[in-house]
């Protein structure tokens, strides 16, 4: 494990929070309003206002951001409307508990983070009006948000023309590295190839059945999947090949092609709502999970509250995190997420992911001593969370994270089961050899 970073503390090292009384502090930490121990940085050490006063505005704000001398602003840009809701609602919470975590340690560099909340509403142009408001009319000196590559796609030229900084939760296809963009969730190399390599040597599969919704995250995932299959990894054959529009709910043509094909592996990278529809309809056609062996992309429990566990148990998730981890950190972010969502919230992969992203961009800004974007940028490689949800995980040069690999079944009571790790962080490789 590498060394200690200066951004973060180990569990012993975090102090009473601006000499909080050990029952008030229990009480926060039982609401979730504290943070897990271990990523306590500048704040825990020094009270809010003694840290503004090292950290004058003058000197961390040269680039006319929303920051003043008692708070900083960003802004959240997620889809908590139409076909994408589903997915992106837990996105939305877990960021926003980790922004009250921060708060309630003092904030960063004394000021106490504001959000002002968008939405994108599904629809990838109203993601880029939207980002352009947060940038230039409030001037947020980070985002938290989008989901899905089109609406990542839509909103990149805004952020790269006016300097700002997203972090990005969700699992993609790679082949995109911006120096405005952190991505918090999985690329290719890290999610695609290692789910191919483990269906083809624990469950022999030869023959493969790609499916996505048609847009570009699924379609380049499945270009860079039938590369791997036929070429790179030599797996096998892709012996089918389609697409549906987002939000469609009609999956019957596609199954009568799959019962034709008869593949050893769906491979499935069909997104948001649909996935509500794909999997009950593969259920009354008799494709079960005791019978077929299917791998998904792209479903996570957010999606699961939807497609019910009756639909997908026995089905197989490509991941690199489920609620179900079996880790100290996984436990009390868990207890905190439903101490303040509910006891029957659940937390996906890009949920988790997204939680993440405040505390990476907290640590990015003490470690430059500035909310400047391009200070805050230069400052971020090599950070480290050693209290991940995940496990570990580090920040690399690419702006992706070291991260595990998963594998897991789904199960009758919509949970999940983990049946594969990968031994080792999987360095992340957005550009890799051989699949552009």
């Amino acid at each position: 494990m590498p060394s200690r970073s200066d951004d973060q503390l180990p569990n012993d090292d975090l102090p009473n929070v601006a000499g909080m009384d050990a029952r008030r502090r229990s009480l926060l930490q039982a609401l979730g309003l504290l943070p897990i121990a271990g990523v306590g940085g500048l704040a825990a050490m020094v009270p809010g206002a003694a840290l503004a006063q090292q950290f004058p505005t003058a000197k961390v704000n040269t680039t006319k951001l929303a920051v003043t001398d008692t708070e900083v602003i960003v802004g959240q840009l997620h889809s908590s409307s139409g076909t994408m809701a589903i997915s992106e609602t837990g996105s939305i919470q877990a960021e926003q508990l980790a922004i009250d975590q921060i708060n309630a340690m003092g904030g960063i560099l004394g000021r106490k983070i504001k959000v002002i909340k968008e939405d994108g509403a599904s629809d990838w142009p109203t993601f880029a009006e939207k980002s352009k408001k947060l940038l230039v009319n409030d001037r947020v000196a980070a985002v938290f948000g989008c989901w899905t590559s089109a609406s990542r796609k839509a909103v990149l030229p805004v952020f790269e023309k006016e300097n700002g900084l997203l972090y990005y939760p969700t699992f993609y296809e790679g082949l995109e590295q911006s120096k405005n963009v952190i991505y918090t969730g999985q690329e290719a190399t890290q999610q695609i190839i290692y789910g191919l390599d483990w269906g083809a040597k624990e469950k022999k599969a030869k023959t493969f059945f790609l499916v996505g919704s048609d847009y570009i995250w699924p379609r380049t995932s499945m270009k860079i999947a039938r590369k791997h299959i036929e070429t790179v990894g030599k797996l096998g054959k892709v012996v089918g090949e389609e697409y549906y529009a987002l939000g469609s709910t009609n999956f019957n043509s596609l199954i009568n092609k799959i019962k034709i094909a008869k593949p050893d592996c769906i491979f499935a990278a069909v997104v948001g709502g649909s996935n509500v529809a794909f999997y009950k309809q593969l259920k009354a056609a008799g494709i079960t999970g005791d019978k077929q062996f299917l791998l998904t992309l792209s479903v996570t429990e957010d999606e699961m509250t939807g497609v019910g566990g009756e639909n997908f148990a026995g089905f197989y998730s490509s991941m690199k995190y489920f609620q179900t981890l079996d880790n100290d950190n996984n436990k009390k972010f868990v207890a905190a997420f439903k101490a303040k969502y509910g006891k029957d919230a659940v937390i996906g992969d890009v949920t988790q992911a997204g939680y993440l992203g405040p505390w990476l961009w907290k640590a990015a800004v003490e470690r430059a001593g500035s909310f400047d974007v391009d200070k805050v940028v230069a400052a971020s490689p090599g950070i480290e969370l050693k209290t991940a949800p995940e496990g570990y995980v580090k920040l690399d040069a690419n702006h992706h994270l070291w991260s595990k690999s998963r594998i897991a079944q789904g199960q009758p009571d919509a949970t999940f089961k983990v049946v594969a790790e990968s031994p080792e962080l999987i360095k992340p490789d957005p550009f890799p050899k051989g699949y552009q």
